[in-house]
């Protein structure tokens, strides 16, 4: 179990084996990556900084934010692959992912 002491909860890590990609899902929203983030995830990637930027990105103002596709009822995360249900980029997720559920938006 995670624990955050802001928090009056806590979260089963082993659930995102199971919940199908919850959190990756639903209403539209903004995945935002550091720098730092982005450039680990572009050489994993192995591509280029203009491809990657193209492919898997959108300018939020002065920040990056992972590009959304239509997804069921309403849409998902570039990275989340439908057919496993699960993020395709788990190792590399950003920590606005990493954090989840532990958000001020859950208070």
């Amino acid at each position: 179990m995670i624990f955050d002491k802001n928090f009056s909860y806590a979260f089963d890590e082993n659930a995102c084996e199971k919940c199908g990609g919850k959190c990756c899902t639903g209403e539209s929203g903004n995945i935002f990556a550091s720098k730092e983030e982005l450039e680990a995830l572009r050489k994993h990637l192995n591509l280029e900084s203009k491809e990657f930027a193209e492919k898997y990105l959108r300018k939020v103002g002065f920040k990056m934010s992972f590009k959304e596709v239509e997804f069921e009822d309403g849409f998902a995360c570039i990275f989340f692959d439908a057919q496993k249900r699960n993020c395709s980029i788990y190792d590399f997720r950003p920590k606005q992912c990493r954090t989840f559920p532990f958000w001020e938006y859950f208070k």
